[in-house]
């Protein structure tokens, strides 16, 4: 008498399905985990470049900083050829942020450039600054910018960290002006010496207020600069 072939049954079919499903979904995850991955690296490269083009500038200006920009209020003024989205995109090969403005070419959120940062939310805030600089540093209360020189370490001055939209410079508040952690939960940093770097939210102070970390520095010796309430 043959022997029929032996089918799957039931259960092994339902098990083989089950086995399939988890391995898909362990798939999609490690793709979610590799697209935030490379779209954090892009960020941490254009704080890269904005750090570099910071030094730049120093070196062409007696050691100078390009200024902060506004402080604690959203961005309203944009012609001011010191401010660092005027000053620093002659290093980068761009153009300053004003003529973009005038150009109606402003960056937002979904362009691929060194102005916006991958994780960057759609807005309809304009201006929009995906990246704001240390707002202690370079005031525009002080009658000359800060010195590279003149700010202690530059390896833990905090030069320029992803931002909310509406600021162009940036301080770890309660206030909208605070960094955001847009990186689940973590938040980029470019510090003076030109490196970047991931921090959490939480250790930098993201909407709460500087933790005065001692490897995480906003504030310049001796400056005669108003602090913001938190």
């Amino acid at each position: 008498m043959p022997i029929r072939p032996r089918g799957f049954t039931l259960i092994e079919l339902l098990a083989t399905v089950t086995v399939i499903a988890i391995l898909i979904g362990l798939l999609l995850v490690a793709v979610a985990q590799s697209r935030a991955a490379a779209r954090r690296i892009n960020c941490q490269s254009n704080l890269r470049q904005w750090g570099l083009a910071a030094q730049n500038y120093a070196a062409s200006h007696r050691g100078f900083l390009p200024r902060r920009g506004q402080g604690v209020q959203p961005t309203t003024k944009l012609d001011r050829p010191e401010d660092w989205f005027n000053s620093l995109p002659a290093f980068l090969e761009s153009q300053p942020y004003s003529r973009l403005t005038q150009d109606g070419l402003q960056p937002k959120p979904g362009f691929r450039s060194v102005w916006i940062c991958p994780d960057a939310q759609e807005t309809d805030q304009s201006p929009f600054f995906a990246y704001g600089m240390n707002m202690a540093l370079s005031t525009w209360d002080a009658a000359e910018p800060d010195r590279i020189d003149r700010v202690g370490p530059t390896h833990t001055m905090v030069f320029m960290a992803d931002g909310p939209g509406p600021h162009c410079s940036v301080l770890p508040s309660i206030k909208t002006y605070s960094p955001i952690d847009r990186h689940s939960g973590s938040v980029n940093l470019a510090f003076l010496d030109g490196h970047v770097k991931s921090f959490s939210g939480e250790y930098v102070g993201c909407g709460v207020g500087d933790p005065q970390r001692p490897d995480i520095r906003w504030f310049v010796p001796n400056s005669s600069w108003q602090l913001p309430a938190k």
